[in-house]
């Protein structure tokens, strides 16, 4: 009921995002200048250039036919349930015309669940790799074909789970690996790792290696913080968007898992909320051929896991 009477208007929701994308008042993108007229039709003219600016221009919302009311609500609504949704009940609960509206509208908020110049992991890291993706026939363990290999890095606060991290790489190389960890963890971190050689050479980069040797008790879980977080992941892609997840677009479904997974103890419904949009006003727009066609890290044959 409180965000249906804060949000219950278009020029309620225009002011939001203004207030999110200009926290210290408008600034002009073309000139930079710090002024600007309020139009009646919702945009702001630039005093010094008189270039109109629409709050939504260069944003996620930018060309959207709908109206940011029901923007605001399917995103209320995303953020509040604990597994996220998959875009068919999208479609249903926002009434939308179309399944390609609903995929659309959650790509573009997935790319907004990376917040930009995020700090990497840092302390202690234990770090392993999962293979995402469907029985395949060929070979097991690292070296599978067919599947998508993801690097799953988790920071241990006093033993429990903290912040992770999930990177598809094309390989178990160790320029792979090494490249991985090089992108999500702080230098001088402490990382744990099993004996795979692609993992030699941490040292030399500026890490504490330890290696957690098979040769411990049998049966014993050597990595089980990693273990745990992949066993979710799989469990969620399966459980939510009941495996139909290509490939091709498996990073950006990555993304929303570590948002949730990293935000999984707040109790405020409301920051995911304001997180999700701050983002959401930061990240450049995109189209939905750009969607379709464009997809971030390895290219993989077309199927789903």
């Amino acid at each position: 009921m409180e965000f249906e009477k804060n949000f219950n208007t278009e020029e309620a929701c225009r002011q939001y995002l203004f207030n999110l994308r200009w926290p210290d008042g408008f600034e002009c993108p073309r000139c930079k200048f710090k002024k600007a007229w309020s139009l009646k039709d919702g945009l702001y003219q630039c005093v010094k250039c008189n270039s109109k600016v629409s709050v939504m221009a260069g944003t996620i919302f930018q060309g959207t036919h709908k109206p940011l009311t029901l923007w605001f609500r399917a995103i209320w609504w995303l953020t509040g349930q604990k597994n996220g949704a998959s875009a068919v009940t999208i479609q249903r609960i926002m009434g939308l015309g179309s399944y390609k509206t609903a995929w659309t509208w959650l790509q573009k908020l997935r790319r907004a669940m990376v917040t930009p110049q995020r700090d990497n992991l840092s302390g202690i890291v234990e770090v392993d790799e999962t293979y995402i993706g469907g029985d395949r026939p060929g070979r097991r363990g690292r070296g599978s074909e067919g599947k998508s290999l993801v690097v799953v890095a988790v920071e241990l606060n006093d033993s429990s789970i903290g912040r992770i991290r999930l990177t598809r790489i094309k390989d178990a190389s160790s320029d792979s690996l090494h490249d991985a960890i090089i992108k999500t963890v702080n230098k001088g971190s402490l990382i744990r790792t099993d004996k795979w050689r692609g993992y030699n050479g941490l040292d030399s980069l500026g890490y504490i290696h330890e290696i957690i040797r098979q040769s411990e008790e049998v049966g014993e879980d050597l990595l089980p913080n990693c273990h745990r977080v992949a066993s979710l992941l799989k469990r969620w892609l399966l459980g939510t968007h009941q495996g139909a997840v290509s490939q091709e677009h498996l990073d950006y479904y990555l993304d929303e898992f570590t948002f949730r997974f990293n935000r999984r103890t707040s109790t405020h419904r409301g920051k995911l909320f304001y997180r999700l949009l701050q983002n959401a006003v930061r990240i450049e727009a995109v189209t939905f051929d750009q969607l379709k066609k464009n997809v971030r890290g390895i290219r993989l044959a077309k199927h789903y896991i």
